[in-house]
């Protein structure tokens, strides 16, 4: 009887610790404590970008919210907050846009008519942690020919989605899906139909589904714009980090991780690369590459955040430092600078409160700046009174 009940007390204090455990937060910070309201006339809302970019990005937010209805609610503070009234912010400050002519008038409207909330961050300190992506430019060839031989494939048939998790069925059980080096090295999709196109660097590829989208230049001068469709599942680990702390390289700038892998040969490559699991899968995009609101993100002004977190659309203002480079594209200086963005994307590495990414657009200099953007600096969600 006394062992019965040790058993039994056991059994109770392991499902007791087991129910503690399982309500451990992800972040130190709630989705409620998020974000701080903070005094608008503190904060000089300068924007070193044009107006038509912002105007853009705010129109392409507007569409996604009278597409996604204005029933859907979101924790600001204290707040509840709707998509109709996160539109109505939009339209409210696109009003004031048009209407103003310069900073100190702008700075006084958003004063009197918007309520300002800095986000918390995800660190010891309120700052925010600011990353950039791109879009890549890439050659290649819808035929596989000695040149071109790196594939983007398409979504595999057998890829599937069971309790929110990714993977595919194996004599009747389901297991995760084929990670990187099983596509790459192994070739376990070979065969089957799944390219889409094939390109000519595979590092250059590999940035390709990082980033998420990009354009590939094929022979005959066309481009074509390639998306995301969709993962393996697998969980995302930082080549650069892996590259870092295991001594090939002595800086976290993109443009040493390619360096490295510049002239080396496929199996070296892949070594490197298959430390990352995840694996992406794209499609032909119709138009330009479109964030997680389906809407296309805007170069400059569009971020990624946690969707756990920030209200998707949203209007934000973020102040922090970015590079400025010389003749080569290497960084000279950094300045401060501040801008209106919206949030229109979101990414599996971006997590927490305080993550943001920012869209820096098409090309060498977008690269540069996204290869060399990791800065702290600070997050704030505008709300219409």
């Amino acid at each position: 009887m006394k062992h019965s009940f040790k058993v039994y007390l056991l059994l109770i204090i392991a499902i007791s610790l087991s129910g503690c455990l399982h309500g451990i937060p992800k972040y130190k910070v709630k989705p409620s404590e998020a974000f701080n309201p903070v005094t608008a006339a503190d904060i000089s809302f300068a924007d070193d970008l044009d107006t038509d970019s912002l105007e853009l990005a705010i129109e392409r937010s507007i569409h996604y919210y009278e597409n996604t209805g204005p029933d859907k609610v979101h924790r600001v503070a204290d707040r509840l907050v709707t998509s109709q009234q996160l539109k109505e912010t939009l339209i409210a400050f696109r009003t004031i846009l048009r209407q103003t002519d310069n900073k100190a008038e702008l700075s006084k409207k958003i004063i009197a008519e918007f309520n300002v909330y800095r986000v918390a961050g995800t660190g010891s300190n309120s700052n925010a942690l600011f990353t950039g992506y791109y879009e890549p430019l890439l050659e290649g060839s819808l035929e596989r020919t000695e040149r071109y031989k790196y594939p983007l494939y398409r979504v595999p048939p057998d890829l599937m989605k069971k309790d929110n998790q990714i993977g595919r069925m194996k004599d009747c059980k389901f297991v995760p899906y084929y990670s990187r080096r099983e596509i790459d090295v192994d070739g376990i999709l070979q065969g089957k139909n799944l390219e889409l196109v094939w390109v000519s660097d595979p590092v250059e590829l590999f940035s390709l589904h990082i980033q998420g989208s990009g354009k590939i230049k094929l022979e005959n001068g066309d481009l074509r714009t390639v998306g995301f469709a969709h993962s393996n599942g697998r969980p995302f680990r930082s080549v650069t980090k892996f590259m870092l702390e295991s001594g090939k390289i002595n800086s976290s700038e993109a443009s040493y991780r390619h360096e490295f892998l510049r002239g080396k040969s496929d199996q070296e490559i892949y070594d490197v690369l298959s430390h990352n699991e995840r694996y992406t899968f794209f499609r032909f995009l119709d138009k330009e590459p479109v964030g997680s609101l389906g809407e296309p993100v805007t170069p400059g002004r569009s971020i990624a955040t946690d969707p756990d977190f920030f209200p998707a659309g949203a209007l934000a203002f973020i102040r922090l430092r970015k590079p400025v480079f010389d003749e080569n594209g290497k960084i000279k200086e950094k300045v401060d600078f501040s801008r209106f963005v919206l949030n229109q994307d979101k990414g599996s590495a971006i997590m927490g409160p305080g993550r943001v990414d920012l869209f820096c657009g098409f090309g060498i200099e977008a690269e540069n700046m996204a290869g060399t953007l990791k800065e702290n600096g600070e997050l704030y969600l505008l709300l219409k009174k």
